[in-house]
């Protein structure tokens, strides 16, 4: 009789401390059961972050998927704190300038604003009416901006939105000689963070991530040859400097960015209702004219 007491003492404790505790809803989309990512879509309010990295060389001592490692890692923890849905590993990005570097995957222009265009589509399908794209690679500067405006060429019933970028962190110790753009120091830092398993920092100054400066133009000509005009070695700045602790903090910092777009998007009421306005009046633009 003690026994089965004891038993039913277990058990119900059990499901006290499940009672207390439901289960999490995770954030990523592929770690959801059906039923779950219809729970999850209305916990988010039909917010979801797509998170876009590059398949790239880094230097000497990084691995090719660093700019989605890093990105995956921040909007992860971004949606820790204000829940929203992340969309699996993208990484169907504008890497053209290396082509000429080991393991770099490179779309055409067309088939990324395709493919793009159709994941958005499908996630919208299935609830996600406000897209927030979480940028993880400088060379979608250009791109992303772009296809946000083109989702005016024809109807949608959900918006994209585009973040990337955050407050710059103050270098902890010197200050940096030279451009830091590509896994250089801070690159370099951040994965100290979130995957110190794959830094090879005794690698680090194996290539030469200094400027070359082979072409002469003013700031503003643009040509598409730049980066590797300035950059041959697909690398920009000196890993070999980096640290976890400053990793620590620039990252906390690109959290706190997205955290931010996440609360904005979801309290933002207007842009859907401009949108369709935008929509109904491009079909008849002479009854706008004054």
């Amino acid at each position: 009789m003690l026994r089965w007491l004891a038993i039913l003492f277990v058990l119900g404790a059990a499901s006290v401390c499940c009672a207390q505790n439901p289960q999490k809803l995770s954030t990523k989309w592929e770690e959801l059961t059906a039923g779950e990512f219809r729970d999850a879509i209305a916990k988010s309010q039909g917010t979801c972050l797509l998170p876009f990295g590059i398949l790239e060389k880094h230097g000497p001592h990084l691995p090719i998927g660093t700019d989605l490692l890093n990105v995956r890692y921040v909007a992860e923890h971004a949606a820790q704190q204000e829940y929203a849905v992340i969309f699996p590993q993208y990484y169907f990005g504008q890497i053209s300038e290396a082509r000429h570097e080991a393991g770099t995957i490179a779309y055409n222009a067309e088939l990324q604003m395709k493919l793009l265009q159709a994941t958005t589509d499908e996630m919208a399908r299935n609830g996600c009416k406000k897209v927030l794209i979480v940028n993880g690679h400088g060379g979608n500067e250009n791109l992303l901006p772009y296809f946000a405006q083109t989702q005016l060429d024809s109807p949608h019933d959900y918006v994209v939105y585009v973040q990337w970028g955050h407050e710059p962190t103050k270098k902890v110790g010197a200050e940096k000689q030279g451009p830091d753009w590509h896994a250089g120091e801070t690159e370099t830092s951040n994965m100290l963070v979130t995957r110190p398993d794959l830094v090879h920092i005794d690698r680090a100054r194996d290539e030469s991530g200094a400027d070359q400066k082979r072409v002469k133009l003013p700031d503003n000509v643009y040509t598409g040859i730049w980066w590797y005009a300035r950059f041959p070695n697909h690398y920009s700045g000196d890993g070999s400097t980096a640290t976890q602790e400053q990793g620590e903090a620039d990252l906390q910092s690109w959290i706190n960015a997205v955290v931010r777009a996440i609360r904005a998007v979801k309290a933002d009421d207007e842009s859907l209702k401009l949108q369709n306005e935008f929509y109904e009046k491009s079909r008849h633009p002479l009854e706008t004219v004054h």
